[in-house]
């Protein structure tokens, strides 16, 4: 068995033997059929009912004052639909998470962590997990402008991507903060609502997906007109010299 790693996500197994397979994954004979049904790995967003009873991904993520000088966030994920298989593994950036531990798991044989991962065995056919840590994900850009990024998210099977469902809760500082900029845009398989203390993200997709929210100094109104790209990992910018 081989595991994908994934910098901010699960680690999906990625079978290569068809002896490996749980029950209910396909035969020999349809594995042919299988791959060339599933997405290359371009990122392609999906009606939602497209992504009924695949591995749905929750986060609840918690921007507060210290979040803003020190760039750590409070993180809830979890974890349903996971496919039913002997192990897998959750895998974090090494520098880009602490205070990790497993909050609860159902219909899993274990799940313990080991580093920067959360390492599963025998998982089952209704299991959930759900972890907590903080997470490195807020960058400050400089100039009054932060921004929240993480993924990719993928759901991989060999040289392929499969349906993913992935909901993001950001509760941020709205008396300080204000969004300023966001990516993807929103658009059908991907809805961002605002709420009272921050925002909720829903995307239905297949292929990588990395979400980025920028968010300015309220009291800044010429703030966030330089940011970097999505795509790009951003260093800090500072305010030209006179």
């Amino acid at each position: 068995m081989l595991l994908i790693p994934l910098l901010d996500g699960i680690s999906v197994p990625a079978w290569g033997a068809t002896d490996d397979w749980p029950e209910g994954w396909p035969e020999e004979a349809d594995l042919a059929t299988r791959v060339a049904l599933v997405n290359d790995g371009e990122l392609e967003f999906i009606p939602t009912d497209a992504a009924a009873g695949a591995h749905y991904h929750r986060n609840r993520i918690a921007i507060s004052e210290a979040s803003l000088e020190q760039g750590w966030v409070e993180l809830t994920q979890c974890h349903e639909n996971l496919d039913p298989v002997p192990a897998a593994q959750i895998l974090f950036r090494a520098d880009g998470i602490r205070d990790l531990a497993v909050d609860h798991s159902r219909d899993i044989g274990r799940a313990w962590v080991d580093g920067h991962s959360v390492q599963l065995e025998d998982v089952g056919p209704n299991a959930e997990l759900c972890i907590q840590a903080e997470s490195r994900a807020l960058q400050s850009l400089g100039d009054g402008l932060f921004r929240l990024r993480n993924g990719p998210y993928m759901r991989r099977f060999l040289d392929g991507y499969y349906p993913m469902r992935v909901v993001l809760s950001i509760d941020y500082p709205a008396q300080r903060l204000r969004l300023v900029g966001q990516t993807p845009v929103t658009q059908e398989g991907f809805n961002v609502h605002r709420t009272q203390h921050g925002l909720e993200v829903e995307a239905t997709f297949e292929g990588r997906l990395v979400t980025c929210f920028d968010f300015c100094e309220r009291d800044d109104e010429s703030c966030g007109d330089m940011a970097p790209s999505c795509g790009s990992h951003p260093v800090a910018r500072s305010k030209p010299t006179p």
